[in-house]
C-alpha cells in the first residue's frame, strides 16, 4: 500500500514479509484484552460505588484502607514458618482486599465529583507503598529459606514494579501517552496474588520471575513508546 505521500515504503521498512503484520497483530489483540478487562473492572468498579459515593466516605479512608490492608498482608507473610497454607492464603485474601480498595478509591472520587491533585498523588504514592511492603516482606521469607538468587529477583522485581509507573508519569509530563505495557499495576497484583496462593507448592520465587520480567518488560515497552512519539514529532515538524 502505498504511502500518503505517494512514495512506496522501502524494503527495508516494510521488513520481512508477513512479520510486520503478525507482530502487530499480536500487540494489538494482547491491548484489546487488557483494554477489554481494564474497562470492566472500571465499570463494575463505579456501580460498586454508587452508593457509597452519597456517604460521607472519602477516596482518601478508601485509600489510607488499602495500604494499611496491603500492609498487613505483608506482615501476615512473615508468618508462613508457622503454618505455611494458612498464613499465605489468608495475606492473599488480606492483599486483594487492599488491592480492591486501591481500585475503588478512584471510582468513588470519580462518581461523587471528588477528584483532587493531591488525592491522585496520595493514591499513586500509596500504590508503590503497598507493593514495597509485599515484595519486601517476600524478599525476607526468601532470604529466610536461603535463596539468595530469587531474593535479588524480589529486589528486581521492587525496581521494575516501581519504574513501570515513574515511565508512564514522566511521559505524560512531556505531553505523551506513556500507559503501554502488558505489566501495569493489575497485572502485578494478580501475579503476587497467584503466587501467594500457591506458594505452599513451591512457586512463589517463579511467580517473582514472572513479575520482575513483565514489570521490566514493561517499562522497555514504554521507554521505546515514548522514543517512537518524539521521533514522529520530530519528523513532522
Amino acid at each position: 500500500m502505498p504511502l500518503a505521500d505517494g512514495n512506496p515504503p522501502s524494503a527495508d521498512a516494510q521488513g520481512p514479509p508477513g512479520e510486520a503484520g503478525g507482530t502487530v497483530t499480536r500487540v494489538s489483540r494482547a491491548a484489546a484484552v487488557k483494554q477489554g478487562y481494564t474497562t470492566g473492572a472500571r465499570t463494575l468498579a463505579s456501580r460498586s460505588v454508587t452508593g457509597l459515593a452519597r456517604t460521607r466516605v472519602t477516596p482518601n479512608a478508601l485509600t489510607a484502607s488499602g495500604v494499611l490492608l496491603c500492609g498487613a498482608a505483608s506482615i501476615l507473610v512473615l508468618f508462613e514458618n508457622r503454618h505455611e497454607l494458612t498464613f499465605y492464603w489468608l495475606a492473599a485474601v488480606v492483599f486483594v482486599a487492599g488491592s480492591v480498595l486501591d481500585i475503588l478509591d478512584g471510582a468513588l472520587a470519580r462518581a461523587g465529583g471528588k477528584t483532587t491533585p493531591f488525592g491522585a498523588f496520595l493514591d499513586s504514592t500509596t500504590d508503590r507503598v503497598s507493593e514495597g511492603f509485599m515484595l519486601t516482606a517476600l524478599a525476607f521469607v526468601l532470604a529466610r529459606h536461603h535463596h539468595p538468587v530469587f531474593v535479588a529477583v524480589a529486589v528486581s522485581a521492587v525496581a521494575g514494579s516501581f519504574l513501570v509507573p515513574y515511565t508512564r508519569a514522566k511521559a505524560e509530563a512531556l505531553g505523551l501517552r506513556g500507559d503501554v505495557g502488558i505489566g501495569s499495576r493489575a497485572e502485578r497484583v494478580a501475579v503476587i496474588t497467584a503466587g501467594l496462593v500457591l506458594a505452599p507448592w513451591g512457586v512463589l520465587p517463579w511467580a517473582l520471575v514472572v513479575l520482575s520480567a513483565t514489570a521490566w518488560a514493561t517499562v522497555v515497552q514504554r521507554v521505546l513508546h515514548v522514543r517512537k512519539q518524539l521521533m514522529e514529532a520530530n519528523r513532522s515538524e
